[in-house]
Parts: structure tokens; C-alpha cells; sequence
């Protein structure tokens, strides 16, 4: 394929948009659907693995769309954080679409053609968010992932389902009218631009008290990220099917969350900015309370994607307190575990999903033996629950141990000591599951019937995102280099 770098751009947004009606037209046929969706998905994977070797060759690549006004503007422009997100979101979409081929049939789900379409549409947004060249332009992306999410939140079409997307759009739009487009509107009048600017947008005689007012606007608008207390809307989406539940937590719409406030606090505020705003401190702390409290309640939760609902909501909490700490540890650590955080999430949800088809559970307290007729999903659930606590040999070691370092950079002992609860935490809500399954204890009877394990397409999904937390773990470079590069952007030096 010999495309310009700036056609590859605006094709990993639009040709998602095609996907939709290539399989709208193809409904009727289950195996060219699907055959449709992977091949497009390996289009868009392919142009943003060539736009990321040509950021780290140094090309500048951007593009505008359509100018409503001076300033407000649709375009997109590459950088390392966006490049971050795109790899990962480009990547678990043609993983996540292989595995529900597997889940969907197995499940019998009905409407598995709508499923692929606002799959589609939704990635088309994730794309266009993640290479947004300003506040405005994300913002309507932002919106549009809310907006093309809710009919995979309410698939089921029960009562249960209804209400659980209600829950879903009422807290993800209501943040979003009343605080972020708010937010964007007083950083338009007090910084005079709403582009993503190394260093920020607001000057050094900027009134700190009004800019940190709107720091908080921010972080509680963007509602994505599920900082308590607004997180009901992510346990309530888990009526959805177990590929939407990966959707929602590890490709698509949290780490639209977290990456949106990591782009905010270094690209709007500045890591300069940060520490001198008297309303960043309260939203550390908030950030850190929203960790521990999550991490309680997941110990709690009989139901197991409940269990990892609350999980996710915990681990956000870890990405937003690195944005916050404004120290180079920090925004490396916040970066690495977006990354981290969606391959080992995603192997979870897979592992949950695996297990309701293949053997009809759905309750932490009916797993004990489980290991025995689904060994390699177990297995595999032990690896990702590794990389969630953060230790060896999983990738999420390398994530924690920079958040950490950041919490040591800026003497907040308190969070530190919190950071490191919740990770016992992590221990005491995940690895009782895979050891019970594989050690189920004396009194247990073996079930006849030999290994059952989940349909082939979901097996393979399952192998392959598990040898992803294995892989970030023996060569993170990509990652680290992509978030040391976010630094060099944003004017941070390495060890500042």
C-alpha cells in the first residue's frame, strides 16, 4: 500500500465508518460480516502501526477537517500519548472482534449485527479522539463514543438492560453538559485557546484559583474515568455481553476517560501549572480514596464482572493521581498503565466471558475446580491478575513501579501507602479465583465430561491478550519510549 501519511491519518477514522456499512450490507451472511470486520480491523491496525514508525522517524502529521470558526476547528495531528492509545484501542479491536465471534455464536446473542456495527462506530470515535489536535474536536468525539456505546450497553434489550444504559447515558451526558463543556468554554475565555500546547494553554499570571476551579470541572466532567463518586454508570453497564464489557473497560470508552485527563492536565495545564493549584491536592486525594474504596467493594462482589467492574474503577483511580502528580514518574507510570491496565482487563473479561459460555457461571463462588475443565482460561486469568496487582512476570509491574516512584518524587506518603493497599487488595479480590479453581479443597467432587473450554476464536483471543501482559513485562521499551516521548513533547525532561 503506498499511502500518504496524512490519507493514513483520516483513513483509521473513516474506514471504521466503512465497516459499518459494509456489514450492515453483509448481515445476512454471519461468516462475511465477521470476515469484513477483522479485514478492515487489519487496514486500520496496519495505517496506525506506519504512522507510529513514522512519528518516531520524527514526521510531523496533521490534518483539518472543517473550521466552524478561528480556534474552533476539527483536526487531528499525531503525537506520542494519542499514538499510545491508538496502538492499543487499533490492536484489541481486531482481538476483542476475533473473540466475539467465538462469545456471540456460543451465546446465541441475537442482534449480533447491530453488535459489529456500534463496535465499529465506536472504534471510528476512539480514533478520532485519540488524535484530536484540540479540546473541541475531542469533545465531539468524546460524545459520539458515549452516544454509539449505549445500544451495546442496553444489547440484551431486558428490563435490566434498559436500565442499566439509562444509568449509563444520564451520568456520562450529565457530566458532560454540566462540567467538561463548561470546563472547555472558561479555558476558551481564560487561556485564550483550547489547542493541545506543550506546556498548556493558560499563561504564568494566570489566577491559579480560578484555573484550578477548572481543573476540578475537568476531572469530574470527564466522567469516562469513573472517579467517585461518579463510577455508578460503569457496574451498571455490565448487563452488557462480555464483549462489550472488554469494549467498555479496555479498548474503547476508560481509556477514552483516562487518556482524556492525561491530555488535559499536560497539554491544557501544564506539569508546571499542576502542583501550584490549590485544587490539586483535594483531587489527589479523591483520586486515592476512589482507588481504596473501589478495591473494597470489588472484594465484595459475589458476581464476577461486577468483581472487575469495580476493579477497573479502582485501577483509573491509579492513571488519574499520575496525571495529577505532574512529576515525569508519574506521567510515565499514568501512560504505561493505560497499556498495562487494557491487557490484562481485557484478558479478565475474556476469562468471564469464556466461562459463561463454556460452563454457564457466572459467580466468583461457583468457580472452586473450574481449573480443571477450562485450564487455559484459568491459567490465563492467573497471568492477567498478575499484571492488575503489578508484580512479575506481567507488565503491569513496570506501570505501578513509576506511579510509585512518582509518589516518592513529591513526598505524598499517604498516596503511596494507598497505591500499595489497593495492590494487597488486588491480591485478596483476584488470585483467590484461579487458586480455588485449581485447588478447590477437600470435600470437592470432580465433574465428569473432561476440559470444555470456550469456542477456538475466543481460546485464541484469550492466548493472545495473556501473552501480551507477558510480553509488556520482558520488553515494555515501546510503551516506555512512547511515554518518555510524551514528556519530550509536553517540554518535561526525563527526571525532572
Amino acid at each position: 500500500m503506498n499511502l500518504s501519511l496524512t490519507l493514513m491519518l483520516q483513513l483509521t477514522i473513516l474506514l471504521p465508518l466503512v465497516a459499518t456499512l459494509a456489514i450492515a450490507v453483509t448481515g445476512n451472511k454471519p461468516n462475511l460480516r465477521e470476515a469484513v470486520t477483522i479485514s478492515i480491523s487489519l487496514v486500520v491496525l496496519y495505517c496506525v502501526v506506519n504512522l507510529y514508525q513514522a512519528l518516531n522517524a520524527g514526521v510531523t502529521i496533521a490534518v483539518s477537517w472543517w473550521t466552524l470558526m478561528p480556534g474552533l476547528e476539527i483536526s487531528f495531528v499525531i503525537e506520542p500519548l494519542g499514538m499510545l492509545f491508538a496502538l492499543i484501542a487499533s490492536f484489541l479491536w481486531l482481538i476483542t472482534t476475533i473473540y466475539a465471534i467465538g462469545y456471540m455464536r456460543g451465546h446465541n446473542e441475537q442482534n449480533q449485527t447491530r453488535f459489529y456495527i456500534c463496535f465499529a462506530l465506536a472504534i471510528s470515535a476512539v480514533m478520532a479522539l485519540a488524535f484530536s489536535a484540540n479540546l473541541f474536536t475531542l469533545f465531539i468525539f468524546y460524545e459520539v463514543l458515549t452516544l454509539s456505546t449505549y445500544p451495546l450497553v442496553t444489547h440484551a434489550g431486558t428490563d435490566k438492560a434498559k436500565q442499566g444504559g439509562r444509568v449509563y447515558l444520564g451520568i456520562l451526558l450529565s457530566t458532560s453538559i454540566a462540567f467538561f463543556l463548561l470546563a472547555i468554554i472558561l479555558t476558551w475565555f481564560v487561556g485564550g485557546s483550547l489547542d493541545f500546547t506543550p506546556g498548556g494553554v493558560f499563561d504564568a499570571n494566570v489566577d491559579t484559583t480560578v484555573a484550578g476551579a477548572i481543573l476540578v470541572l475537568f476531572i469530574f466532567g470527564i466522567g469516562k474515568a469513573a472517579m467517585m463518586p461518579f463510577h455508578r454508570w460503569l457496574p451498571a453497564a455490565m448487563v452488557a455481553p462480555t464483549p462489550v464489557s472488554a469494549l467498555l473497560h479496555a479498548v474503547a470508552v476508560v481509556k477514552a476517560g483516562v487518556f482524556t485527563v492525561l491530555k488535559v492536565c499536560i497539554f491544557i495545564f501544564g506539569l508546571d501549572l499542576l502542583p501550584q493549584l490549590p485544587t490539586t491536592e483535594f483531587l489527589l486525594y479523591l483520586a486515592a480514596f476512589s482507588v481504596l474504596m473501589a478495591s473494597i467493594v470489588a472484594m465484595k462482589q459475589d458476581n464476577l464482572k461486577a468483581r472487575l467492574a469495580y476493579s477497573t474503577v479502582s485501577q483509573l483511580g491509579y492513571i488519574t493521581i499520575g496525571a495529577l502528580l505532574a512529576t515525569s514518574s508519574g506521567v510515565i507510570g499514568s501512560s504505561m498503565h493505560i497499556a498495562s491496565h487494557a491487557f490484562g482487563k481485557i484478558t479478565l473479561f475474556f476469562c468471564a466471558g469464556a466461562i459463561l459460555v463454556a460452563a454457564h457461571k457466572s459467580k466468583v463462588s461457583e468457580l472452586r475446580g473450574l481449573g480443571f475443565t477450562m485450564p487455559i482460561t484459568m491459567a490465563a486469568f492467573f497471568i492477567a491478575s498478575l499484571s492488575i496487582i503489578g508484580v512479575p512476570p506481567a507488565g503491569g509491574t513496570w506501570s505501578k513501579w513509576f506511579l510509585l516512584m512518582g509518589t516518592v518524587e513529591t513526598g505524598y506518603w499517604v498516596i503511596m501507602a494507598t497505591l500499595m493497599l489497593s495492590s494487597l487488595l488486588n491480591i485478596a479480590y483476584l488470585l483467590p479465583i484461579p487458586y480455588h479453581a485449581f485447588f478447590p479443597g477437600k470435600g470437592y467432587q470432580k465433574a465428569s465430561g473432561g476440559i470444555k473450554e470456550a469456542p477456538l476464536p475466543s481460546l485464541i483471543a484469550i492466548t493472545i491478550t495473556t501473552l501480551g501482559c507477558l510480553t509488556m513485562f520482558i520488553y515494555p521499551q515501546p510503551f516506555y519510549e512512547l511515554a518518555k516521548a510524551i514528556l519530550t513533547v509536553s517540554g518535561v525532561s526525563h527526571g525532572q
